[in-house]
Order: structure tokens, then C-alpha cells, then sequence
């Protein structure tokens, strides 16, 4: 936008001592002072307004800190970080190295007048995970098993198993390079060859020994194929 130009109030021709050059004529802003005032003024209370945000949220040294935080192993220590707190009571209950059988997975009930968390209340295979995850260990590890070779015999794929029965889903190498061939894998066959590529896969037994004082009615035992009269030693060839 171009400036506007008046007249110098100044009626003579003779150069205006006040100014510095001489002119006839007296430059003006394109708009109203008192629009560039109230710009100034709008600007500066927007500044203010205007929230800083911290280029770093949290500290470094908290971050470390964080890092290096213990894995709670006690009872008392569990409840604690699970409620978010300094320390929280909580009645006896093993912990995930303690299980042994199926009666240690059961919680020690909540405290009177308060509501019970997972953590006190849960039985059984939750219980089982809650334990895990408390100390950092997948119980449940649902992650795919390992596709960027073929097992063999002498170096297998290792299937992690808290049951004495496993089934495990192959789909070759590299990954779906065939529809799923699904291998069952016991506590006494531990391993299976896939029909489709010939990748081996081996159950590796992670959950408690039996110790064999259990009360129930025997077993019903499986019919025998022709696979149960091979030799051992011709099983996996």
C-alpha cells in the first residue's frame, strides 16, 4: 500500500529547522497511529496469554531413575506399585517363583472396609498372569514363534509350554509360505516335524512337576496308531 502524502503545514518555502532533510512534503504511515497502537497492544496480550511448553516434559535424571527401579518381589512391594503407592498392606500370598501347585494361586482376599484389586482377589490361571507381570515375565507369551529358519533336530524350534500338551502352528519359512499345519506337542513327545516344509519343533516344559498325589480317576489312555509302534530311533528321521 502505498504512503500517503499532505502538505506540510509549514506555508513558507524555507526549510522546516525541526527536520532533518529538507521537504515540502511529510511522509505518513499507511494506517492510523491509533490502529498501530492497538495492534502493539493486542500483541504484547497475546504474548502473555500464550502457554510455554518445556522442550523436555521430564527430567533425565527421572527418566533414569524410572530405568533402574527395582522389579518388586514381595507382597507388600507388589500391591504397593500396582495401587501406585509408597506401601500398601496386603496379606500373605506366594509369588511367581513360590507356585508350585494349584492351591498357591489363590489371593489373600481384600483388606475390611476397602475394595479388593486383581491383585488380592484373582485366582487361578489370571492370578498365574498378574504374578508374571508383576515381575516381568509374559506367562501367556502369545508372540509368533520363530519364522526366519527351519528347525531341525539338532537345533529346534522351542515352544514354550506351562501345560503338558501344546499345539503349535507352522507356516514355514519365511513366514506363510504354506497354510498353517498345526503340531501337537506333549510333555512325553516333545517333538514334531512339520509334513509341509520339514521345520522341527520342540516343546520346552516350563510349568511345575507333577508330584503325583492327585485323587482323581485314572486317566482315560489314548488308542494307539501306528506311530506308537515306530522305534524311537527312526521317530524323527
Amino acid at each position: 500500500m502505498a504512503s500517503q502524502i499532505r502538505p506540510s503545514a509549514n506555508p513558507s518555502n524555507e526549510p522546516n529547522p525541526n527536520l532533518s532533510f529538507h521537504s515540502h512534503h511529510q511522509l505518513l504511515p499507511p494506517w492510523p497511529l491509533s490502529t498501530i497502537m492497538f495492534l502493539q497492544r493486542s500483541a504484547i496480550a497475546a504474548a502473555r496469554r500464550a502457554a510455554v511448553t518445556p522442550a523436555i516434559a521430564r527430567g533425565f535424571a527421572t527418566s533414569f531413575a524410572r530405568r533402574s527401579a527395582a522389579t518388586p518381589s514381595t507382597p507388600s512391594e507388589q500391591a504397593a506399585a500396582l495401587a501406585g503407592t509408597a506401601q500398601k498392606k496386603v496379606g500373605t500370598y506366594k509369588t511367581l517363583s513360590e507356585v508350585k501347585v494349584e492351591e498357591d494361586l489363590v489371593g489373600p482376599g481384600g483388606q475390611p472396609g476397602t475394595v479388593p484389586t486383581d491383585l488380592e482377589q484373582a485366582t487361578g490361571l489370571e492370578r498365574l498372569e498378574i504374578l508374571g507381570k508383576m515381575e516381568g515375565v509374559d506367562v501367556f507369551d502369545m508372540r509368533p514363534l520363530d519364522a526366519s529358519r527351519k528347525g531341525t533336530l539338532e537345533n529346534p524350534i522351542l515352544v514354550r509350554s506351562a501345560g503338558e500338551e501344546q499345539l503349535a502352528g507352522c507356516t514355514g519359512s519365511p513366514a506363510d509360505s504354506h497354510v498353517v499345519i498345526w503340531l501337537g506337542l506333549t510333555k512325553e513327545r516333545p517333538i514334531e516335524r512339520c509334513p509341509e516344509c520339514g521345520s522341527v519343533y520342540k516343546m520346552e516344559y516350563v510349568g511345575a512337576e507333577d508330584h503325583g498325589h492327585h485323587h482323581h480317576a485314572q486317566e482315560i489312555e489314548e488308542p494307539k496308531t501306528f506311530a506308537d509302534f515306530v522305534k524311537p530311533e527312526y521317530r524323527y528321521r
